[in-house]
């Protein structure tokens, strides 16, 4: 190899080792990107866990923010869009997983809060209706754009009305990082905490 031959390969060594990693996050053999695209903008994988129910694997769940935050707090507070990514490790009725949603969001939010949202909620309980069941290896995507709203994804499909109002998404992620989350060990691992 010549001198010229070894310094490109030297540089192309460097220019590659300075690129970003594409890396994927591997939960329960579910595969979430350590960075993906949401209304234009760059978002990271803040955290991702498993959501279990007495000894039942549930869920992969994944959250996206555009920075990395460790506090409640700092999540509910991000400026820019968010994503909540979910892929079903087991078929849950949609009864099921509609109830398990209402649950969650009660325990984890004042009914002052809820009556402020419930046209929200009454809309996101429909779009439940729409589907009889989410089966294994379903993905479904809740992302909050600034300016327009919550929208539901189903296998990259829209599910349902925008809902506007960004005190619904909070509530939604508070199922998740709120004080009663629906998984103890899902919130840190949701904040990056492990």
């Amino acid at each position: 190899m010549n001198r010229r031959t070894t310094l490109r390969t030297l540089v192309a060594a460097a220019l590659l080792a300075a690129m970003p990693a594409f890396a994927a996050v591997d939960v329960a053999g579910v595969k979430f990107d350590d960075s993906i695209t949401v209304a234009g903008q760059p978002l990271k994988l803040n955290g991702a866990g498993v959501r279990t129910k007495v000894i039942f694997k549930v869920y992969a769940a994944g959250l996206y923010l555009t920075d990395k935050k460790t506090t409640v707090a700092e999540v509910l507070a991000v400026p820019g869009p968010r994503r909540v990514a979910i892929t079903m490790l087991r078929e849950v009725s949609s009864d099921d997983f509609g109830k398990a949603f209402l649950d969650g969001l009660n325990a984890n939010t004042s009914k002052e809060e809820r009556n402020k949202i419930l046209p929200q909620i009454t809309k996101f309980g429909e779009v439940f209706a729409q589907t009889p069941a989410l089966k294994k290896g379903d993905q479904l995507s809740l992302d909050w754009t600034p300016n327009e709203g919550t929208q539901c994804y189903l296998n990259g499909k829209k599910l349902g009305e925008l809902m506007p109002d960004q005190a619904f998404y909070n509530a939604v992620l508070r199922i998740w990082l709120g004080d009663k989350p629906v998984d103890s060990s899902l919130k840190p691992a949701l904040l990056g905490e492990k």
